[in-house]
């Protein structure tokens, strides 16, 4: 399925109110309202949300999978990390395809409606393989998410204001950061209550009830995406590497690969290499350290579920929303002066979020330590936003579905890793269990900085780029 090009994005396309202009490059292009666009992103929003409280309530419930299940620390990290990645090796790549050739809301409808469908399903895993295979497909439901959504909101906003918009996504995520574990952590502790119950031959203990109800708003949100309406795509700039049109079958189906995304991104590597391999770094305290924290509360200050999501909930919340305050604030000022702006901030936010990591654990009680770790958080979100926007703002308009996937893979790859490296270090360096906060220091000392180092690197090359393309746009 083709679709007819778009004008170039540049602010011209769009009028003084914001919208799309009618008159803008070919008659063909549809008139898209800024009311559609601020509906597409709050439906957008929905979706993180719902994905994210869903990561940390399951995070919250790692010791008790761990001893329901019979689970090492590193079989533990593995169903948090390598087990969720495993299928979107495969597929991640390939859906992310068809935000660059179908309406993205499709494509993002039955991405929610297969993760809701997949988590219930997690609720009713008997074995720890079966569990496994409910977070490997958990993940191809989820996979095409991210692309589909950065992709659509880069053509629904004008590029003056989707910084803005980005900054407003960072909602869904902060919601379901922080309300997770404060809901997460009361639901824990009243379902460990419930006795196991028996249905048609299962046993379903208390904990995997909540597990089957967390997959329903994913189905309601997948409605939604259906009243979203479809923002007309940009073209490509005339020097892009873009998919062939008339090509043989089997062509295609390398395009799916992201074979044609992959060129792209290699053709201009000084820019990408460097911002890629700084996510996938610092992926290892988002993800990995991350889905760690709370087992580390329980064993090293005797924490609860419910104390630590009452105190982690509130603490994440003001750190969030300080930090997207900080972030937007700190990149508006810092591209008056630099047109690098945003890979700028993000290097600067990624060395106080190393700092964060490394102190949070070594902390004498939980409150400092969680308050250690709020005010990481609190750099990490406003680093998030100027390092989605950077990606976006040089990425070829024609693949920009497959190069967001595969930048995304590289944080989902090594986030997942993170997890699993934690529960190696942890079983066959440190051993003991009680030791937890050695494991947490060693991966983010040694991982961290380097990622701190990749960023820094990728500011002279991208502000090249970006000038590059301003050049083009006038």
């Amino acid at each position: 399925m083709a679709l007819a090009s778009a004008p170039i994005a540049t602010d011209s396309l769009w009028e003084a109110d914001g919208n799309v202009s009618a008159n803008a490059g070919r008659s063909t292009v549809p008139h898209y309202t800024m009311g559609a666009a601020y509906w597409a992103l709050f439906v957008i929003i929905l979706a993180t949300f719902v994905t994210f409280f869903e990561q940390v309530v399951f995070a919250m419930l790692a010791e008790r999978i761990k001893a329901d299940f019979g689970l090492s620390d590193s079989q533990l990290g593995f169903l948090a990390g390598p087990a969720s990645i495993i299928c979107y090796l495969f597929v991640g790549i390939p859906l992310a395809r068809l935000a660059d050739i179908f309406p993205r809301k499709f494509v993002l409808a039955g991405g929610c409606a297969a993760l809701g469908v997949i988590t219930s399903l997690g609720g009713i895993a008997q074995s720890f393989g079966q569990f496994v295979g409910t977070r490997v497909f958990l993940a191809a439901g989820g996979s095409a998410h991210a692309p589909s959504s950065y992709s659509l909101l880069a053509d629904a906003f004008p590029p003056r204001i989707l910084t803005r918009a980005f900054a407003l996504l960072q909602f869904g995520f902060i919601g379901g950061t922080t309300l997770g574990p404060a809901i997460g952590g009361m639901l824990i502790a009243t379902a460990a209550e419930w006795a196991p119950t028996q249905h048609g031959g299962l046993t379903i203990l208390g904990w995997q009830w909540l597990m089957i109800w967390l997959g329903l708003p994913a189905l309601f949100v997948a409605l939604l995406f259906l009243t979203v309406k479809e923002p007309p795509r940009q073209a490509p700039a005339a020097d892009s590497i873009t998919p062939p049109v008339q090509a043989s079958l089997g062509r295609r189906i390398l395009t799916f690969t992201g074979l044609d995304a992959a060129k792209a991104i290699h053709a201009k590597r000084r820019v990408y290499y460097p911002l890629f391999a700084g996510l996938a770094l610092s992926a290892i305290e988002v993800f990995g350290l991350q889905f760690w924290r709370v087992p580390f509360m329980i064993r090293t200050y005797g924490w609860n579920e419910a104390q630590i999501g009452a105190v982690m909930g509130s603490m994440t919340l003001v750190a969030s929303l300080t930090g997207l305050l900080l972030g937007g604030i700190f990149v508006e000022w810092l591209a008056k002066r630099h047109a690098d702006a945003n890979v700028r901030a993000a290097a600067i936010f990624f060395g106080c979020v190393t700092v964060c990591a490394i102190l949070a654990p070594l902390m004498p009680n939980g409150y400092a330590s969680l308050g250690v770790a709020s005010i990481g958080a609190m750099f990490g979100i406003a680093g998030a936003v100027p390092q989605n926007a950077a990606i976006q703002r040089v990425a070829p308009n024609a693949m920009r579905g497959q190069v967001t996937a595969i930048y995304l893979f590289m944080f989902t790859f090594f986030g997942a890793m993170g997890s699993f490296l934690v529960g190696l270090v942890q079983d066959y360096i440190v051993g003991d269990p009680s030791q937890l906060w050695k494991s947490l220091v060693m991966t983010a000392g040694v991982l961290l900085p380097i990622a701190t180092f990749c960023m820094i690197r990728a500011i002279r090359p991208y502000r090249e780029e970006v000038e590059r393309l301003a050049a083009e746009a006038v």
